[in-house]
């Protein structure tokens, strides 16, 4: 059994918490801005004076509702400084924060507010109050849970709704004295959230996730990857969902590192908060690196300017194929290589950096995998894209790709203080500081999910090289087994057909048949600029599902990714659904991960007709 390990870098007592870090931090400079808040198009500081104020203020006002230590409050919102607020808030109540996607049914949230039984919960606005209150009404809750809206606004008939301000004002009789007993009362192997599987399948376990997990990552994380967290004049730009474990344990290091740290909730503003924040790193899932590429391609072509991009494109791949190859070999870029790369690097590359601020040079991608054909790309272009690997199990990646130590393709080495190995039947199994205390309220399946000796089961199936990098080949449940018998992973097939600027989702099938198809959907903000540039002005999607250029460009990429698998593996033929997946419909998870069964159950016509029409 082959297995890779990082001892840990940075221990710390187990009596503190990871309200110590916070405090930390604001010790050493209290005047330091940590966050940066919008109002009106301009961004303001604030500093860890301010924020420990605001932070204490709302935790009094959460011990004054009752609230004690070790009970769970909840938090539906989209992506907003409030949000982290409430977060800390109630770690320093001594509480536990369970997040809730803002996508989130009245149904789903019902089998929270059961399970967790959260006493108090924080909501977004009016709407998310509804939900909310449905839901506790659905789980028999609807006389213990108290919501709190995080934004100002009229709650007409919606009763006893407080807010922020209401809450925070009933804290004023609460002394620093009780405060400090509630905070200081968690250690480091105390629960500090319990974080939902987003559920690609059934329904949604517990993830009880400690202070320990959150605090000893983020004090590694900081040595672990210094070259861009520890610049004096490090920033990022916060758009991922905070119901994500991730996301939420970044921001444990930005205030633990004093990294200035700004939201985006909204898609629609994002692209301008780039720009008006301009910052260092990135944390992304693949869908934005793959919607970029594309937009920028399709934007090159429309202008003239296709072959030069393309020319940009091979030359940027190449020349970060040669600085990987240079770290086994020796050799580098050629002369040539570097002149051409030179160029590009003034006349293009610069404006693909300005997408994302201009200022950005480093970026954390997660979630899913990423092509290495757009690795290579985006660092070749100035943008290092550091994949990472883990799972809301093991808290933040429990593998990453660093500054120095970076094989493309791979998802990096173990994160300190963990450990990975390869078991017999090639599933990748994790151990050490990250990983979850176990599922909540189900000792079953936390039984399951570890090994005898203490190793999580991640249900993935990898190789590690003999230099300890990670590569993830597929999922155990995900791999499809033709009626010939052979098995393929779809991943690495799907990952190559979304390049393509038309395809917005793919869907590689074929379980139990006798070859492998797929379930194609059009990306529709794409599919007007090309309709557009193909003398096709107004396509429809309805239209381009069977419209033969749209065919014969999606056929290409059909060929595109055959060309990287066997004979046996290759996708003979697809179908074009004309609809979206997206999270509301049920196909995606709020991490944009795709539902493979929603998708084959919801569309099992489709299969039957793909599987019984002549050859395409």
């Amino acid at each position: 059994m082959r297995e890779a390990i990082t001892e840990l870098l940075v221990d710390l007592p187990p009596a503190g918490n990871i309200t110590d870090l916070l405090l930390r931090t604001h010790d050493a400079d209290p005047g330091r801005a940590l966050y940066a808040l919008q109002s009106g198009g301009q961004w303001r500081d604030l500093s860890a004076a301010e924020f420990l104020q605001q932070v204490s203020a709302l935790a009094k006002g959460l011990l004054a509702s009752g609230i004690q230590p070790g009970d769970a409050v909840a938090v539906m919102s989209r992506t907003r400084y409030e949000w982290t607020l409430a977060d800390v808030a109630i770690w320093f109540a001594g509480a536990v924060t369970v997040p809730i996607y803002e996508t989130s049914s009245a149904y789903q949230v019902a089998w929270i507010l059961e399970d967790a039984r959260p006493a108090v919960v924080f909501v977004e606005d009016r709407q998310k109050a509804e939900i909310v209150l449905d839901a506790a009404g659905r789980a028999g809750r609807a006389d213990t849970t108290t919501v709190v809206r995080l934004t100002p606004g009229d709650s007409g008939d919606l009763g006893d709704v407080a807010t922020l301000a209401s809450l925070t004002g009933a804290g004023t009789a609460v002394s620093d004295a009780a405060l400090e007993a509630a905070r200081s009362s968690r250690s480091l192997a105390d629960a500090a959230s319990i974080v939902y599987t987003s559920g690609t399948t059934g329904r949604p376990k517990g993830c009880v996730i400690t202070h320990g997990n959150f605090a000893l990552f983020a004090v590694n994380t900081l040595e672990f990857l210094p070259e861009f967290l520890k610049q004096e004049d490090a920033r990022t730009l916060m758009f991922l969902p905070l119901a994500h474990v991730l996301a939420r344990a970044v921001q444990v290091v930005c205030f633990t590192g004093g990294i200035k740290l700004a939201h985006s909730g909204s898609a629609a503003q994002l692209l301008e908060d780039l720009t008006t924040f301009r910052p260092t790193f990135l944390l992304a899932v693949p869908r934005i690196f793959e919607k970029i590429h594309a937009t920028a391609g399709q934007r090159a072509a429309e202008t003239g300017k296709g072959r030069l991009f393309a020319a940009a494109e091979r030359t940027a791949v190449a020349y970060s194929r040669a600085v990987d190859a240079r770290g086994r070999d020796g050799r580098g870029p050629s002369p040539v290589l570097r002149a051409a790369h030179a160029l590009f690097d003034r006349i293009l590359y610069p404006r693909l950096r300005a997408v994302f601020g201009g200022e950005v040079r480093y970026t954390v991608s997660g979630a899913s995998p990423l092509s290495e054909h757009l690795t290579h790309f985006f660092r070749g272009a100035g943008i290092l894209v550091q994949e990472g690997y883990g799972l809301t199990e093991s808290t933040a990646p429990c593998t990453v790709n660093t500054v120095r130590l970076t094989r493309v393709g791979s998802v990096g080495i173990p994160m300190p203080g963990m450990s990975v190995r390869i078991d017999d039947e090639g599933e990748v199994q994790v151990r050490g500081a990250a990983i979850f205390a176990g599922y909540y309220r189900n000792d079953e399946a936390t039984a399951e999910a570890f090994t005898a000796d203490g190793y999580f089961r991640t249900g993935d199936l990898g190789v590690l090289d003999e230099d300890g990098f990670l590569t993830i080949t597929g999922r155990k449940k995900d791999l499809l087994v033709t009626a010939g018998g052979k098995n393929v992973a779809p991943g690495p097939l799907e990952e190559k057909l979304r390049e393509n600027v038309l395809v917005a989702q793919a869907v590689v099938v074929g379980e139990g048949k006798p070859f492998i198809g797929a379930l194609i959907t059009l990306d529709r903000e794409a599919l007007g600029p090309w309709a557009a540039a193909h003398g096709k002005p107004g396509l429809t999607a309805e239209q381009a599902a069977a419209d033969a250029e749209v065919l014969a460009e999606l056929q290409s990429a059909v060929d595109a990714a055959n060309a990287t698998v066997s004979q046996a593996e290759q996708i003979r033929r697809f179908t074009v659904l004309d609809v979206e997946f997206t999270v509301e419909s049920g196909h995606l998870t709020p991490t944009l991960k795709l539902k493979r069964a929603a998708v084959v159950a919801d569309y099992a016509d489709a299969l039957d007709e793909l599987y019984s029409k002549g050859k395409r």
